[in-house]
């Protein structure tokens, strides 16, 4: 084994342990993620799509060991309104935009149906339902994980400018941050409250898949187009009424949610190691155009609605 390769394992290692210990926030996880797309060679890439997306269920499903059921109802019913509002309008204005740019068909569906609801999630239930190739899948993954990034960075300091109140703030990465990550990470420093509204609602908006997935078959005329079902909520919701009812003692409770938050704070660096310029530089400025458009209309719709 080359002492390069050697030398990428051992940070990868190292940086990954320095999450799970928690010694350093999302925002930083993430930016030494992006650090180290950028001057090494990722020594797992093969299985770092597949830890992200398992190691992001159970870190969401351990978090709701720290919620209870009464706060959770109240807060998805909250949220229900706009949660509606922003996937209409989106998926409407996408489909506009996208021919209005000339942006590949696949492709645009692909970069609104992420931005509407949940981001990289809804892509890989949205890309078979429509038959997308692998070429345009990546492309929507990155423009969404690039978008992802900076909003980690960005709503915060939004959320403090504004005196945002927890509950608006969570609210708000909910609807206008893509990926579930992204969302728990920027609400993760924000507080408590902000963590609990922000998980709660992103994970009711992500159940808007099954609907955009049934849309999606009859826009494109699949033919035998199977709708994705995201299952771990329904873990998620036992972990609440598990911890509402007392079935594991409070201190285990305490303990699963810290280990899902700094599991959270890993994930967010193994995202930032997946994200690749080249990729990028290959989409094009029309998508991107899109992408950036949509998610500057959701952020500023949802921000408006919220506060006034």
């Amino acid at each position: 084994m080359s002492p390069t390769i050697l030398a990428s394992r051992a940070m990868f290692i190292a940086i990954s342990i320095i999450a799970l210990l928690g010694l350093i926030n999302s925002p930083t996880a993430l930016l030494l993620g992006f650090l180290f797309a950028l001057f090494f060679k990722h020594p797992f890439s093969n299985h770092n799509e597949l830890c992200i997306e398992y190691l992001l269920k159970v870190a969401v499903i351990g978090l709701g060991f720290g919620m209870f059921i009464e706060e959770t109802l109240q807060t998805t019913g909250q949220g229900f309104t706009l949660t509606l509002l922003t996937i209409l309008l989106t998926v409407a204005l996408g489909t506009l935009l996208a021919k209005a740019l000339k942006v590949d068909r696949k492709l645009g569906h692909l970069i609104t149906s992420g931005t509407a609801i949940c981001g990289g999630s809804a892509i890989a239930a949205i890309s078979p339902v429509i038959q997308a190739r692998g070429k345009t899948i990546s492309m929507a993954l990155g423009i969404v994980f690039l978008l992802n990034s900076i909003a980690l960075f960005v709503f915060p300091s939004i959320g403090h400018l504004l005196e945002m109140s927890q509950r608006d703030f969570g609210l708000w990465c909910a609807v206008a941050i893509h990926d579930t990550s992204s969302v728990v990470g920027a609400a993760l420093g924000y507080g408590e409250e902000a963590l609990e509204v922000a998980t709660t609602v992103k994970l009711s908006r992500t159940l808007w898949i099954i609907p955009l997935s049934i849309y999606s078959i009859i826009a494109f005329k699949v033919k035998g187009g199977k709708v994705t079902i995201p299952y771990f909520i329904l873990f998620f919701i036992l972990a609440i009424v598990a911890n509402s009812y007392g079935v594991i003692s409070e201190s285990l409770s305490s303990n699963i949610v810290v280990i899902s938050k700094r599991l959270l704070v890993l994930t967010l660096f193994l995202v930032g190691s997946a994200l690749s310029i080249e990729q990028l530089r290959k989409t094009g400025l029309k998508p991107m155009i899109l992408a950036m458009t949509l998610w500057v209309f959701i952020s500023i719709f949802s921000l408006i609605y919220i506060l006034y």
